[in-house]
């Protein structure tokens, strides 16, 4: 079910809403949390109802591995943590990056190993982000959860669930214990219609109405001239370019309708004056992934130069593999990191 649907538009959001917040009028909270997780959970398992013990068995675990914290000192936490890591990009690595695997050492070795054509699950890259994101600050002892179904609610909201913006727990799910969050903030569904149907326009009237231009251009790239060259490169840049932010504005809209505000993924990025300010602008939510989980650890700027210019490739090289298993992503990423050296 995309957001820009009919089905979606006309039948499921209204529904949810409205039986939210009756069921909060009633105050009835802990079920109008559960209605909005098992909402949550049938918009995922539209698309393909066969990956919904997918996203609930890691849901489980990183609950598990989270509230594990709490219990234990020293060293012990820190194996956990490298554990639930290590696991989660283990299920993103499976189902994103097998095949590429098995394409590139068949390629090199001359095996003929065979494809496994696996179906890459919706969100996969973004709720396992977000429970990454989770398991290190509850590690810090700067994010605590120790009720499942405000956790499966942080991890499941179908606003970010497919696209993100990939968020943190400690900015989303307070907003969901505060009363005057749980009545009809008639202002934030104003402007959450607003933030949906401009997200909507981008999306359908921009984005689609780019991508016969673009796909025409790349599927004839021989036989274009130097402008058809240029109009075709570009309606791909302005066609991803509205296609996600459309999709995150709506994302932004919607959770407000619930009273719920996500952080902001995208501030004009072409308005950027360098490289380094387009990156405070695109998928600011993927920039402050990688900054803090990534770049920081790794020494962010307080280490030697040269280890500084390493740090910052090996940042890039993750977000180029993150965007897609291919190397075309792996040499984009190389390009930012030398654009940001």
């Amino acid at each position: 079910m995309l957001f820009n649907s009919y089905l979606f538009i006309l039948l499921f959001l209204p529904v949810t809403l409205a039986v939210y917040f009756i069921l909060n009028r009633q105050r009835l909270t802990t079920a109008s949390k559960a209605w909005l997780v098992l909402c949550s959970l049938f918009f995922y398992g539209w698309w393909n109802v066969s990956y919904l013990p997918l996203i609930l068995l890691s849901v489980i675990f990183n609950y598990a591995v989270g509230a594990s914290f709490k219990r234990m000192r020293g060293g012990r936490r820190k194996s956990i943590l490298v554990f639930g890591i290590c696991l989660n990009l283990a299920l993103l690595g499976y189902f994103k990056y097998m095949d590429f695997f098995i394409a590139n050492l068949d390629r090199v070795s001359g095996l003929g190993v065979g494809l496994l054509h696996i179906v890459l699950p919706l969100g996969i890259s973004f709720f396992t982000f977000t429970q990454i994101a989770f398991l290190v600050d509850s590690y810090r002892s700067e994010a605590h959860e120790y009720d499942f179904l405000n956790y499966a609610l942080f991890v499941t909201f179908f606003p970010h669930l497919l696209a993100g913006p990939i968020i943190h727990h400690r900015e989303m799910m307070p907003q969901f214990d505060r009363l005057r969050n749980k009545a009809l903030d008639y202002r934030n569904i104003s402007a959450g219609l607003f933030l949906f149907f401009i997200g909507l326009f981008k999306k359908v009237v921009m984005a689609d109405s780019l991508s016969v231009w673009a796909n025409s251009g790349f599927d004839f790239s021989g036989q274009l001239n130097l402008i058809e060259a240029w109009v075709a490169s570009l309606s791909y840049t302005l066609q991803l370019y509205f296609d996600f932010s459309g999709y995150t504005d709506m994302a932004l809209g919607g959770a407000l309708l619930f009273n719920i505000r996500l952080p902001v993924n995208f501030n004009s990025p072409y308005l950027a004056l360098n490289i380094q300010d387009f990156w405070h602008r695109w998928h600011m939510t993927l920039s402050r992934f990688l900054r803090d989980y990534v770049y920081i650890p790794l020494g962010g700027n307080r280490v030697p130069e040269a280890r500084v210019h390493l740090n910052l490739m090996v940042t890039f090289l993750v977000g180029g593999l993150w965007h897609g298993a291919g190397w075309t992503f792996v040499f984009w990423g190389f390009l930012h990191g030398v654009a940001m050296l």
